[in-house]
């Protein structure tokens, strides 16, 4: 009898045996090339958001592959207590491309530590331990950068939380200025808001946050985990506005892939030795992705194509979701459609179509494609964007009729 004994497939085993913290979608990718992925039946999608904008250099970019091969072969681990050539290279690469006066850095694995080290660090410089931070902020799930977030589904079940913080509307000035106070050790925002829905900051919004810092004797943190490495059409989101932080936290990009982030850190910031650590920060082979992407990204002028795909994609998208569209909202390749219907069947058409985006809320979805794309991928996403749409409004106009 054939398939009696068939092997469970990896999304059975992946649901068996995970945590189910993390819903999955129907879906088994198994191979990415470029802005591609490939699932287990060799059916492909265009990725315009499945990377969760860490594939800003493509899926196994193939000078990111040879530098992570090469240097498997030579040392894969080294602790940060002794010097190592690849991670001194990549620091000064990193410093070559930071804000001005961010000159120092901090290396780690991911978003959320990149966090927790910014406020360990903002705390330690400043003496004082409350924070300001934005509602529908996001800045990871550990405890400490949890009680930044401003999404009380991410909060409430955790609460109390470990650091105290005033949570204001992103965008008001006057908030922003009743919340700092001389107790604040540091003002965190990110310079467009990625999981709330791709939120743009008013003008003068981060300078005034900027201005309200220094008046305080505060610092000025900007989470740019999603929004750095040319993602928003400038190489950090917060170089639009001409501001710079005093920290800046980073990572999902950096590596190509791998595990990479960090802060950057103006040289006033400063922990004493030993109150702070990571045993696989700055790991050899990271860091040697993470030198491999910032050549893609300058040789391939990957954060100009960020800005013109960008203001293609905002346009077409205009047009394709038409009165459907509540709003499109976006800079560089960071952009939201939020819907007048809640997302689903859109996202779940999209896919069936071959294209990858990512929902946020109820009636909004991201598209956070590779930097690398086409004017040619823009416009498939669109008009498969516009069919999904289309679909939508006659299937809800049917139900309304039968009703």
């Amino acid at each position: 009898m054939s398939g009696v004994n068939a092997a469970p497939t990896a999304h059975a085993l992946t649901t068996r045996y995970e945590s189910g913290v993390v819903p999955l979608r129907p879906l088994t990718i198994v191979r990415g090339e470029g802005c591609w992925l490939y699932d287990e039946q060799g059916r492909r999608y265009l990725d315009f958001g499945l990377n969760y904008g860490v594939g800003n250099v493509g899926h196994a970019h193939p000078k990111v592959v040879a530098a992570i091969q090469a240097q498997a072969a030579r040392l894969t681990f080294a602790p940060g207590t002794v010097a190592n050539d690849v991670r001194a290279c990549y620091l000064e690469r990193l410093a070559s491309v930071a804000p001005p006066g961010l000159s120092r850095a901090f290396l780690a694995n991911s978003g959320t530590e990149a966090v927790e080290a910014a406020i360990k660090f903002a705390c330690g410089t400043a003496g004082r331990h409350e924070l300001v931070a934005a509602k529908r902020g996001f800045h990871g799930r550990t405890l400490g950068a949890l009680a930044l977030n401003g999404t009380p589904a991410y909060r409430q079940t955790f609460e109390p939380l470990l650091s105290a913080s005033t949570l204001v509307p992103f965008g008001d000035v006057e908030a922003l200025k009743q919340a700092v106070t001389s107790n604040t050790a540091a003002v965190v925002l990110e310079p467009i808001q990625g999981e709330g829905g791709v939120h743009l900051p008013p003008d003068d919004y981060l300078r005034a946050a900027r201005d309200l810092a220094n008046d305080a004797g505060a610092l000025l943190v900007f989470d740019e985990v999603q929004t750095g490495f040319g993602r928003t059409g400038a190489f950090w989101a917060c170089q639009h506005d001409g501001v710079t932080p005093d920290i800046l936290a980073f990572a999902k990009a950096a590596g190509g892939g791998l595990p990479l982030g960090g802060v950057l850190l103006a040289e006033h910031v400063r922990l004493a030795p030993k109150q702070h650590g990571s045993t696989f920060g700055g790991n050899p082979v990271a860091c040697a992705a993470g030198l491999a992407v910032l050549d893609i990204i300058g040789e391939g002028r990957l954060v100009e194509n960020a800005a013109h795909m960008g203001a293609r994609l905002v346009t077409g998208l205009q047009e394709a979701a038409g009165d459907e569209a509540r709003a499109v909202r976006g800079r560089g390749l960071m952009v939201a459609l939020e819907l007048r219907r809640r997302h689903g069947p859109v996202l779940a058409a999209l896919q069936e179509a071959g294209v990858l985006a990512l929902p946020t809320g109820a009636t909004t979805l991201r598209f956070l494609p590779p930097l690398t794309v086409t004017a040619d991928d823009v416009d498939v996403v669109v008009a498969a964007t516009a069919r999904a749409v289309a679909d939508m409004s006659e299937s809800a106009a049917a139900t309304l009729a039968a009703r």
